[in-house]
């Protein structure tokens, strides 16, 4: 794994951001965030050149590094602001965690699978990203840390979990891909002041399976 950020990589983030901006990502801080994080840092030194391509690139456990379009897209939802609290549920590389933390959010962040997990937790210090990481069942939230300003969930779920409402703060956003195993629609909640709820749905995206209580059971 290649630790070194030039300019070639440098020149390469650049011309990613012109595509998702392109593509319609509006927001400059989470266009700014992705021209910092080093992308290439997450991937094996064989398959290098597909760091910046606007793809999803499979990782270990079967699960897969998003497709940069995809971070961007769910991390504009959320609207961030500095010292927001927030929880990440599918740590996977640890590469959106790294995006938050650009952000200025202080990350919570659970990974179903133990091996993952423990490579994040680390790897990601090596690159000067501290997140708190935690192995677990992620549609159970990390009630312990409750409430939170904002909620991501990063694999596809069949129903909205609501252990994860339930720890998300008045006012806050949650945004999750709910669907069938295939194919999800990107969905956004904003928890009103008086337990009211606002639904908003986007486009279609096709993530991995969320797993765990309030996921999906079978393998």
């Amino acid at each position: 794994m290649i630790l070194e950020d030039n300019y070639r990589y440098k020149g390469m983030r650049k011309s990613l951001v012109k595509q998702l901006r392109d593509k319609g990502i509006k927001t400059e801080q989470v266009l700014e965030a992705i021209q910092k994080v080093p992308r290439h840092f997450f991937f094996d030194d064989t398959f290098l050149e597909y760091a910046y391509e606007d793809k999803a690139f499979p990782i270990e456990e079967g699960q897969t590094i998003s497709q940069p379009y995809t971070v961007a897209f769910q991390t504009e939802l959320l609207a961030i602001q500095k010292n927001d609290k927030v929880l990440e549920v599918g740590t996977g590389s640890g590469y959106q965690s790294c995006i938050l933390l650009e952000l200025g959010a202080k990350v919570f962040t659970v990974e179903y699978q133990k091996k993952l997990y423990q490579r994040v937790k680390d790897f990601l210090p090596t690159i000067n990203y501290y997140p708190r990481i935690f192995w677990g069942d992620g549609t159970k939230g990390l009630p312990q840390f409750m409430p939170y300003n904002k909620i991501i969930v990063t694999a596809g779920a069949p129903a909205i979990p609501p252990s994860l409402i339930h720890q998300l703060k008045e006012g806050g956003i949650l945004v999750i891909p709910v669907g069938s195993k295939q194919n999800q629609i990107m969905i956004r909640i904003t928890k009103k002041y008086d337990n009211q709820f606002k639904k908003e749905n986007f486009h279609t995206f096709s993530f991995v399976p969320l797993r765990g209580e309030e996921g999906w059971h079978d393998q």
